[in-house]
Parts: C-alpha cells; sequence; structure tokens
C-alpha cells in the first residue's frame, strides 16, 4: 500500500498547517505505561526503557520520542517531503526537512 503523491501533499499541508499555528511542545518524564495510558503513541516498543519522555504538540499528538528540540511549532518554519519508501513489512518511511 504506497501513499500517492496526493496523500504526500495532503500530509505537507497538514504539518505546514499545525507549523503555522504556532503550537506549544512540551514534554514529561514517566513510565512507558503510564505515558500508553495517556494515549501517547509508542511505535518502537522494543526500544524503550523504564522511564521515557513523552512529547505534546500542542492536543494535537502526544508521542513517545527523544524529542524535537523546539518550544514551538513555528520554530520550524517549513515542512518539505523528500522521498517516501519502504522500511519493513506494512511500514512506510517518509523523509522530510523542516527550514
Amino acid at each position: 500500500m504506497f501513499p500517492t503523491d496526493e496523500e504526500l501533499r495532503r500530509v505537507e499541508t497538514i504539518v505546514n498547517e499545525k507549523i503555522q499555528q504556532n503550537l506549544p511542545v512540551s514534554f514529561k518524564t514517566m513510565t512507558l505505561g503510564d505515558a500508553l495510558k495517556e494515549g501517547a503513541l509508542a511505535f518502537f516498543g522494543e526500544r524503550y526503557g523504564e522511564k521515557v519522555k513523552v512529547y505534546a504538540i500542542g492536543d494535537y499528538s502526544k508521542e513517545v520520542c527523544g524529542g524535537p528540540h523546539v518550544d514551538s511549532t513555528k520554530r520550524l518554519e517549513r515542512f518539505k517531503i523528500m522521498k517516501e519508501e519502504g522500511a519493513g513489512a506494512g511500514v512506510r518511511r517518509i523523509y522530510a526537512t523542516v527550514t
């Protein structure tokens, strides 16, 4: 199931809309179990330690992550998808830049 060019453009549009909304970016450290209970997405379960960082981007997104190193989405300015490819069985990966 490959994304179409139209779908990739839609992803760019959504991300750039969120950037322009100047959403605050914050994080808390907690156990992985508590993070999941709070609704955080976690894509690499076997790689996490007992304590994890959970980053929230306004009320839009919450994810277990190493961190984006910004305090608001506006600092990212512009998101551009460079390529998309398979990263494993049933997994697609998007490579993008921000300016």
